[in-house]
């Protein structure tokens, strides 16, 4: 059983196209909409979850890119699945604008083939990203909507040593109960607090510095073309319907990212290829193991 924790901040209709992708009667589904967009919007989420009795919306706060309420958000995310869900293994987030690229079968038969492994993004800061050590270094406040990158430098933790990545993760049970919950993590929760994308290196450098969690493989599941934007960041591609052939054959889990106001036309394609998917796995013969004794 997989528990998603899905982000969204627009796009309502492509976010339903999303959820019926990657829902299964077995899994946990849990749905952010950033406090920043209204009302109305989550109003319509939590009609269109209502008729399902696996998923829920999470109390909205504002979620701001580069700050730390989006580290907030996946915490609070991560316990509430832990509190209403006792059966699932694997934790998986996602924005609005991810799409997935294969079944939940065969997404549930992967994370079978590799029990407890952590599935992320994790770079040494210091040595390969040396570019990014303001981003930890310097002290950051998150105010009013606003990020504010003060002159102010600072020591980073004792003992530890900065991790970056993605945002994006498929980690074990275990992990979220450690992050979430273990006194040991506080030290780490205080200092992200202050700094800039720490949704991009808290729950690496968290993972890389203790001991409570299973074998960590250095890959996030997402196919994701990055492209630069501007002199801070990279920004992910909008796929479009001439990405298609390299979207199925792809090995990684999900993509990112889509946007149907653009290319809606991508979507149907995949749509049409999980549901093949579907069928093909119904019809397949059903292989009888022998017992063990």
């Amino acid at each position: 059983m997989i528990a998603y924790l899905i982000l969204i901040h627009r796009y309502p209709q492509q976010f339903k196209r999303l959820f019926k992708a990657i829902y299964d009667p077995r899994n946990q589904y849990l749905v952010h909409v950033d406090k920043r967009s209204g009302a109305a919007l989550e109003a319509d989420i939590q009609a269109f979850l209502d008729p399902y009795n696996n998923a829920e919306v999470l109390e909205a706060k504002k979620a701001q890119w580069g700050g730390y309420s989006l580290v907030d958000a996946e915490m609070r995310g991560m316990e509430r699945l832990l509190q209403t869900g006792r059966q699932w293994t694997h934790f998986i987030n996602l924005s609005g604008q991810d799409f997935p690229l294969r079944t939940q079968s065969q997404i549930m038969a992967h994370l079978r083939a590799n029990p407890g492994r952590e599935f992320i993004r994790v770079l040494d800061q210091q040595k390969i990203r040396p570019d990014t050590m303001a981003r930890v270094g310097k002290y950051v406040l998150e105010l009013g909507g606003r990020i504010i990158r003060t002159p102010i430098s600072r020591r980073f933790l004792a003992g530890a040593i900065p991790f970056i990545g993605t945002q994006w993760m498929v980690v074990s049970r275990q992990f979220c109960q450690f992050v979430c919950r273990d006194p040991e993590v506080g030290r780490y929760k205080a200092y992200y607090r202050n700094t800039f994308i720490p949704d991009e290196g808290f729950f690496q450098t968290v993972m890389m510095n203790t001991a409570a969690h299973g074998e960590i493989v250095n890959d996030d599941l997402r196919m994701i073309d990055w492209i630069p934007d501007g002199d801070i960041k990279l920004r992910p591609r909008t796929y479009v319907a001439g990405d298609a052939t390299s979207l199925i054959s792809s090995a990684n889990l999900f993509a990112r990212k889509f946007d149907q106001t653009v290319d809606g036309e991508i979507l149907d394609i995949l749509e049409s290829h999980l549901a093949g998917q579907d069928i093909a796995n119904m019809n397949a013969p059903i292989l009888e193991t022998a017992g063990v004794a």
